[in-house]
């Protein structure tokens, strides 16, 4: 597992894969099917994992975390980049830093709360977790009111920021008015688009950030990484054609959950047996269950494809 400061070389040479966590019957980690889903991802050319929303990071045991760090260390390639994520609460990220200290991690992802903050607490609590952690860290941008561009601004300059998952949803990725200011403060080198295949197009050509963050890309890493090394070669059109391949999956997460149906794709291609999802989430019903199966099957069949070519 890389364990040095992540650089924007590291962020450019792989899709951000945000992976499902496979849990067993009665919710304890199954280190066996997490391998899996791992071994797919690298096989198909992925190095960089980021375990967070899709992951159920949100509702992670805290007696759990410190087994949760071990077992991602253990599963990964030597020289992949593994981050996983802390909070979303105050008091649980900063019980977790004092764990991610005296780990490897060369950072973790700070889950956004949504609800009860202010961007003065926000700036407060990140620099309070880096800090603690001794290390940078990932800020996750998943909605407006919650962090403002000036604060976001004053952790990188006082080095607190690793890189930042910018994932607010718009009608029309290519008009964001905020990815622009952050842009314009901060420069792209450490922003990476955090919602899929679908935005990152738009959000990777006309704002030049790093990389894309993807969910999908657990279907498959090989066509997801062909879309990046497009984008970065500025073969727009050719690139686009690759994200209509993923669209039919998306469209359920977004239809759906991303996080349920994602952890319902992997399993129903036959990556991995991901079992329950922590509470307080719920499974996709039967009739969701074969409709997503047969999404991901065949997207997985556009990815054997790829390979097959490849080789």
């Amino acid at each position: 597992m890389q364990t040095s400061p992540i650089t924007q070389q590291d962020l450019a040479r792989s899709v951000v894969s945000v992976p499902p966590l496979a849990r067993n019957d009665d919710l304890s980690l199954n280190e066996e099917e997490n391998r899996k889903i791992v071994q797919h991802l690298e096989a198909g050319g992925i190095s960089t994992f980021l375990y967070g929303g899709n992951a159920l990071l949100y509702h992670v045991a805290p007696s759990q975390y410190g087994e949760l760090l071990s077992m991602l260390e253990g599963v990964v390639a030597d020289n992949s980049l593994v981050i996983p994520s802390v909070g979303s609460s105050y008091g649980m990220m900063m019980d977790q830093a004092r764990v991610i200290r005296d780990t490897s991690f060369p950072t973790a992802m700070v889950l956004p709360q949504p609800n009860v903050v202010t961007y003065t607490g926000v700036e407060r609590a990140i620099g309070d977790y880096v800090q603690a952690a001794g290390k940078p860290a990932v800020v996750y941008i998943k909605q407006l009111g919650y962090i403002e561009v000036e604060h976001v601004k004053r952790l990188v300059e006082n080095g607190s920021v690793s890189w930042i998952k910018y994932a607010i949803v718009r009608d029309d990725p290519a008009e964001d008015e905020y990815l622009q200011r952050l842009k314009d403060a901060i420069g792209t080198d450490m922003i990476v688009s955090g919602i899929g295949e679908q935005p990152a197009l738009p959000h990777m050509e006309k704002f030049d950030v790093t990389a894309f963050t993807s969910g999908c890309v657990c279907i498959a890493p090989a066509l997801s990484m062909r879309m990046l090394k497009l984008i970065q070669l500025g073969e727009f059109a050719a690139a686009s054609q690759i994200r209509e391949v993923f669209k039919p999956l998306e469209d359920l997460r977004n239809g759906i959950n991303p996080v349920r149906v994602l952890h319902a794709a992997v399993a129903g291609a036959g990556i991995a047996e991901t079992g329950p999802l922590l509470p307080m989430m719920s499974p996709v019903n039967e009739s969701q269950r074969v409709e997503i199966a047969e999404v991901a099957k065949t997207l997985l069949k556009a990815e054997m494809e790829l390979r097959a070519e490849l080789t």
